[in-house]
Formats: C-alpha cells, sequence, structure tokens
C-alpha cells in the first residue's frame, strides 16, 4: 500500500467517525501529527488525500454533502493568530482550503461559494494557504471551469496581488495547459496580470513579491503550451524597459525544458532582456 493508499484510508475512516458523532478532534488532530509541520514543505500528498477523500463522499452520499462543505470553511476559516505559519495546525487550514476546491469542483451549486471562498483566502499572508489556494483553483478549473474563468479573470482585471497570484498559479498547471481553450485563458491572463505589474508603482510588499515569484514560472509552463505565440509575446515583453517583467522572462527562460526544447529562440530572447 502506497503512502497516498494509507492517508486516503485513514481519512476516509476519520471522515466516516466525523460524520456519524459530529466531533472533529480526531481528524484535526491527526491533520495536525501528519503535517510534516514545521518544516520545509508540508504533507502535500497529505492534503490531496483529504480533498480527494472529501470529494468521493461528497459525491457518494448527497446528504453528507452540506456537512463536508462546512467542516472545510471552518477549517479554513482558521486565522494566522490561531494557526502560524508553520505551526502544525497552519496545516489543517490548507486541507480545508483544498476541500472548498474539491467540494466545488463535484458540486455546481458549490461552484460559486467556492469560488468567493477562496478569493478570500486568496489574501493569506501563510504562503502555504497561498498554494492551497492555486490548488484548489486547479480543481475548479478542471470540472467548473465555466463558472471559474470569468471569475479569475476578474481576479486579475481588478483583484489584490495575491488573488492575481492564485489566479495565474492555478492556472498555469500542465495537465490544463494541455486543453486549447485553457492555455489560451491562460495566456490571456497572464496578458492582463503583466500589464498590471508594468504599470505598479508600489512594487515592495510581500504581496508584490509573492506574484511577482509565482510570474517567475507560471509563464513559461503557458509558452511550453503555446510556444508560437508565447514566445512572440515574451519578445513583446522583452522591449520594455522594465526591471521587473526582465527579472520574470530571465526566470521563465531558464524553465519547463525551454532552453533544451528551443534552444535558438531562448538564447535571442535572452540577449534581448540582458
Amino acid at each position: 500500500m502506497t503512502p497516498r493508499d494509507t492517508y486516503i484510508r485513514e481519512v476516509a475512516r476519520l471522515l466516516t467517525s466525523l460524520l456519524a458523532s459530529g466531533n472533529t478532534a480526531d481528524l484535526l488532530a491527526y491533520l495536525a501529527a501528519e503535517s510534516r509541520l514545521p518544516g520545509p514543505r508540508a504533507n502535500l500528498e497529505l492534503a490531496g488525500a483529504f480533498s480527494e477523500t472529501v470529494r468521493e463522499f461528497a459525491v457518494a452520499d448527497p446528504g453528507d454533502h452540506q456537512a463536508l462543505w462546512n467542516l472545510c470553511v471552518e477549517l479554513a476559516c482558521i486565522s494566522p493568530e490561531d494557526a502560524p505559519a508553520g505551526d502544525p495546525h497552519e496545516f489543517i487550514v490548507l486541507c480545508g482550503v483544498r476541500g472548498i476546491g474539491a467540494i466545488g469542483s463535484v458540486s455546481p451549486a458549490c461552484a460559486q461559494a467556492a469560488v468567493n471562498h477562496l478569493a478570500e483566502a486568496s489574501a493569506d499572508p501563510r504562503r502555504g494557504v497561498q498554494e492551497a489556494v492555486a490548488m484548489a483553483v486547479q480543481d475548479l478549473l478542471s470540472r467548473q471551469r465555466d463558472t471559474a474563468v470569468p471569475e479569475l479573470e476578474g481576479w486579475v482585471e481588478g483583484g489584490s496581488w495575491l488573488a492575481m497570484r492564485a489566479a495565474v498559479a492555478g492556472i498555469a498547471e500542465p495537465g490544463l495547459l494541455a486543453e486549447a481553450d485553457l492555455a489560451e485563458t491562460a495566456l490571456r491572463l497572464h496578458r492582463k496580470t503583466l500589464i498590471r505589474v508594468y504599470m505598479a508603482k508600489e512594487r515592495q510588499s510581500d504581496a508584490f513579491l509573492a506574484l511577482r515569484n509565482a510570474l517567475g514560472y507560471t509563464l513559461s509552463l503557458v509558452v511550453a503550451a503555446l510556444p508560437t505565440i508565447g514566445f512572440e509575446y515574451l519578445r513583446q515583453l522583452a522591449t520594455l524597459d522594465d526591471l521587473d517583467i526582465r527579472w520574470i522572462i530571465r526566470e521563465n527562460l531558464d524553465k519547463s525544458q525551454l532552453p533544451e526544447r528551443y534552444p535558438e529562440t531562448v538564447q535571442h530572447i535572452r540577449a534581448q532582456v540582458g
């Protein structure tokens, strides 16, 4: 049995007990104990097993749907004061966020509410929670894109830096980008985001830097999915006299196997940005 199978089996047992008794203590204790926090990286395999199991339970028994939704919302709303970054209890928040995306992905009735919760969670200062929001966005895009895409458009057009980060990091996932319509949407979202970056005057905040760092890898994934128009877009960006834009281009030219697959094109654009 793989670690993932073990996690799914244990989460399923604990969720079954919770649904029967209403007591969350054993589930929360297990998630915190297996979180791998404090440490360099949270137990993302367990967070994925939690979201997958919650989704399967919600599909299997509509009677449990609301209880599971309420559980995930409650977990996702635990504040940074009660679960600081790097604390084992932060992992509980991550699982709640992932659960919101999972249930929203299989429930059209919850999809809009899920997007709204994720918009709020995107502003969370904890890096782990920010990553969980991006992964929850991926879940929604995989099954509820008609609801998710227009909302992500709003995030990049008028949202905060961290909402924009969640949008670009969420859609820049190779499995999603393999679909032509989502790849084109991803490029459009990146264009709009980078316009806002270019126009920004305030660039020293942690939120702006978090967005810039995400753009330092997400754009390469989009270019890899749409190389012809993607590289043309990089050439256009390279003409801008902007230190942050140039940093983003240089970072992406070294990622997603772009140098190996398109060495001459990468070399040309690298020469443009210096």
